[in-house]
């Protein structure tokens, strides 16, 4: 799955989707796709992410309390 960063719009591969999918993870691993090959994974912070579009996450995927609110 492919993500955008929001500062800088560059395009982030998503290697752990379970911790995407889990609002009590603030991070995930990805790869940065920015040049001409993928980058090394590292760890981003969901709060500094999107889809491409320009939307925002699900709160379900980025706030573990989203049901009492």
């Amino acid at each position: 799955m492919f993500l955008a960063e929001k500062s800088t719009g560059h395009m982030i591969e998503v290697l752990d989707t379970r911790a995407l999918f889990d609002p009590n993870e603030s991070t995930v691993k990805g790869s940065l796709h920015f040049g001409e090959e993928a980058q090394d994974a590292e760890e981003f912070e969901k709060a500094g992410l999107n889809f491409p579009s320009g939307e925002s996450l699900p709160l379900c995927w980025t706030d573990p309390d989203y049901r009492r609110r």
